[in-house]
């Protein structure tokens, strides 16, 4: 009987398949906004005075939220919720992850070689790969804590592979 792990739908799935584009145009309209004020209010002499450096630094300033902002967020959104309704499975002979558009990707479990934990995690939560190495051609996967039965899920598969799951 196959073993399956979910990951739990914590947003709907239009926001799981459009968050970096949302939030790419609220940051590009924040800039323009900020351009707008800067063309309305601001004095334009070709001279070099302390009105330039305040309107400079404005337009620094809100350069790097518009992109900083979005680019924040969606690094940090992938990296707790991008694998959201996905699915892993352990079926007899394979080992095959399930993503919630449909693509599925197979690993043998004869040829897993490791799995084991990122030693640096930049985004959390941290990752455990999932390597198969002794096929023709090498592939890996990696889940994270946020899989239902996390702890089971690897009990399992190292149990099923022989291969310890190494941690830092």
């Amino acid at each position: 009987m196959p073993e399956v792990f979910h990951y739990p739908m914590t947003y709907p799935s239009w926001w799981m398949d459009s968050y970096f584009t949302v939030t790419w145009v609220l940051g590009m309209l924040f800039l323009a906004a900020g351009w707008a004020v800067f063309f309305r209010y601001g004095k334009f002499t070709y001279g070099v005075d302390l009105g330039c450096l305040w309107k400079t630094t404005l337009l620094i300033i809100l350069t790097t939220i518009a992109l900083g902002g979005p680019n924040y967020y969606n690094t940090r959104f992938v990296g707790e919720h991008g694998q959201d309704g996905d699915s892993v499975r352990i079926a007899g002979e394979e080992l095959l992850y399930l993503d919630r558009r449909g693509n599925e990707k197979k690993l043998k479990i004869k040829d897993i070689t490791a799995i084991y934990q990122e030693p640096i995690t930049y985004n959390p939560p941290p990752k455990i790969f999932v390597v198969a190495g002794k096929a023709r051609v090498k592939d890996s996967l990696f889940v994270t804590r946020n899989l239902q039965g996390f702890e089971a899920f690897l009990t399992a598969l190292s149990g099923k592979t022989g291969v310890p799951v190494k941690r830092p």
